[in-house]
């Protein structure tokens, strides 16, 4: 096992998803899945402070992408323009390692309340993420906070179909997270 092999993190995250879907997340150690990575148990710690935080790995940065989109939208966009930004500035940065996850990080979630909690405490990250942006863009708060719901919505919709193998094999992220956020709007617009 080469100490500094490039890709551990990744490693680490598919080795984990694999064994809480294959035996479950309560029976799954930290030795299991740094094996199953090929790599150390000290290496594990050196990206994770323990193993539930594999499931949000890249969090942070999501929600930083999805902000940086909409704080980079043009100066005239409404906020579900700027958050349609934030959409397709994250997407571009999902590849291949996300699309396999994705259904298997599905049945993991599935099968666990501890990771249902995590899972939904990083949709309430990405959210906060984004109505903080659109209130700095001059956002009023209330309006702000249901464009971050629809964009969560609309990107874990077009995640899942992505992922799902619901769509071609050199589709992008984007053109589904944007698709389901058009539904949601036109949904939401049937309300009244």
């Amino acid at each position: 096992m080469a100490r500094w092999e490039p890709g551990a993190r990744e490693r680490l995250v598919l080795a984990a998803v694999d064994l809480f879907s294959d035996q479950g997340y309560d029976e799954t150690t930290v030795t299991q899945i740094a094996e199953r990575a090929g790599v150390t148990k000290s290496t594990f710690f050196r990206h994770f402070p323990d193993k539930r935080e594999l499931l949000v790995a890249g969090q942070e940065t999501l929600s930083r992408l999805l902000a940086d989109g909409i704080t980079e939208a043009p100066a005239d966009s409404t906020p579900l323009a700027a958050v349609a930004a934030g959409l397709e500035r994250a997407s571009a940065e999902m590849g291949p390692v996300n699309r396999e996850l994705g259904p298997r990080l599905r049945v993991a979630v599935a099968a666990s309340a501890e990771l249902q909690e995590r899972d939904a405490l990083k949709s309430v990250g990405m959210a906060a993420a984004m109505t903080d942006a659109l209130v700095a863009r001059g956002v009023a708060d209330a309006p702000a906070r249901l464009a971050s719901e629809m964009g969560v919505l609309a990107f874990k919709r077009g995640f899942e179909r992505w992922s799902g193998g619901q769509v071609a094999e050199d589709d992008g992220l984007a053109e589904h997270a944007l698709a389901a956020l058009a539904e949601l709007r036109a949904a939401a617009a049937t309300l009244d």
